[in-house]
């Protein structure tokens, strides 16, 4: 959050406010894990669509997208600007493009949350909609699921709803990306996973869990979370519990590449090992008329 804070350090310009872009920091008591922004950090800058649910809730995209519309009126009308941060692509297209996500088929999707086969009910994706089986991987259940929801539910195919996240229309945003060398990004999130543990993830993670309702599907798949679940209700050694977690993420990172690479609107800043060092450039760019 130090860029948020730098924006207007020389008094020009309007205040900033921060829009989190992201879809576990919406979960109270979720903070270690997610790497929520600190007190000292919310007191500098204001932050919104953080602490949005209890973790033992479903939270979907339209909830975000209803939230952030509300958050980003609020910020234009106390005369300040949004910078949305964060990496969770869905939340940032509903705010950025307004895309709409299809509808909720609760009854379909309970009964494809029976069947334990995820490659199954994948494959069952490919014959009525090889189009959205082609797009994800047959072992991420949430995606195949929501897919299989959509079409079975409301009689057409997944695919064919609007213009989709593979569009990209004129936006009135400006969109910056930081880009490290692979190598960097592997060893922050190495660094950054063991800073967790030291600061009690594993309480933490303890606590979400054993509290009344306990931790949500999605809550609970979040990274860093399903493997110490895993450690503490399934008896996984934390050494590897902490080595699942450092991979699973890496994989998550190389995915962001792909899915943020694909937007040619975005105006991408490197740099070699220090993300600060990107900092005046960015901040040329955002006062620029």
């Amino acid at each position: 959050m130090a860029v948020a804070r730098g924006l207007t350090a020389d008094g020009a310009g309007p205040p900033v406010e921060v829009l989190c872009v992201d879809s576990m920091q919406v979960y109270r008591g979720m903070d270690i894990g997610t790497a929520k922004p600190s007190a000292a950090d919310r007191a500098a800058v204001p932050h919104h669509l953080l602490d949005l649910v209890a973790p033992g809730e479903d939270f979907t995209v339209a909830r975000y997208q209803a939230a952030a519309q509300a958050a980003l009126a609020g910020i234009e009308a106390r005369g300040s600007r949004a910078l949305l941060v964060g990496g969770t692509g869905l939340y940032f297209q509903a705010v950025v493009d307004r895309f709409t996500p299809p509808g909720r088929y609760p009854e379909v999707r309970a009964e494809l949350e029976a069947e334990p086969d995820t490659v199954a009910l994948h494959r069952r994706l490919h014959e009525i909609d090889p189009l959205a089986a082609s797009r994800m991987l047959p072992s991420n259940r949430r995606r195949v699921v929501r897919a299989l929801e959509v079409s079975l539910g409301s009689g057409h195919p997944f695919s064919t709803f609007g213009p989709g996240i593979a569009t990209f229309p004129p936006t009135r945003f400006r969109i910056a990306g930081l880009w490290l060398p692979r190598g960097v990004v592997g060893g922050r999130i190495e660094e950054r996973f063991r800073t967790m543990l030291e600061s009690g993830l594993v309480g933490e993670v303890g606590r979400l869990a054993a509290r009344a309702g306990g931790m949500s599907r999605t809550a609970r798949q979040a990274l860093g979370y399903r493997e110490v679940l895993a450690h503490l209700e399934e008896g996984a050694p934390m050494a590897a519990a902490a080595a699942d977690a450092v991979r699973r993420t890496k994989a998550f990172a190389r995915r962001q590449r792909v899915w943020w690479r694909r937007d040619p609107r975005i105006t991408w800043y490197g740099a070699a090992e220090n993300p600060l060092a990107v900092v005046p450039a960015l901040l040329g760019d955002w006062k620029r008329p």
